[in-house]
């Protein structure tokens, strides 16, 4: 199923800045999170919403996602902007609640690390990190 389409962290940050209920949900895993870290919000008043695509360790599809989801954001005609790290789980996620009826579901197409770089290390080619937006580490 299509979504709304990919934006970049720029266009994203711009989309959460002008649209007071358009939600940011990053979409790893509680790891990810606590390791890698988060993009924060704070400076729009906001904070980003923490929901995984997939159950850690095991790294199945969480079945419950857009339950937890739908439960969490109601009104499908609100703006949903999904990260991950590289930007396909949270393709994934935008497919299936735009699938359960939400009409603006967006991915972060370079997520919040991007690809990795000749080092084989994220953060630094592409990605929320990479673009220098606003980010904390838990």
């Amino acid at each position: 199923m299509t979504y709304a389409g990919d934006i970049s962290p720029a266009e994203a940050w711009t989309l959460l800045e002008k649209e007071p209920d358009a939600v940011l949900i990053d979409v790893r895993t509680r790891p990810e999170w606590t390791y890698v870290g988060v993009p924060d919000l704070g400076a729009l008043g906001k904070e980003t919403m923490l929901i995984s695509w997939q159950v850690y360790p095991q790294m199945a599809v969480d079945r419950d996602f857009v339950s937890h989801l739908s439960g969490a954001v109601p009104g499908p005609d609100r703006a949903l902007v999904f990260i991950c790290r590289s930007g396909a789980r949270s393709r994934e996620a935008a497919r299936a609640m735009t699938a359960a009826g939400y009409k603006r579901c967006y991915n972060v197409a370079t997520g919040f690390e991007g690809a990795s770089d000749e080092q084989h290390h994220r953060g630094r080619m592409a990605g929320w990190k990479a673009d220098g937006l606003p980010w904390v580490q838990e």
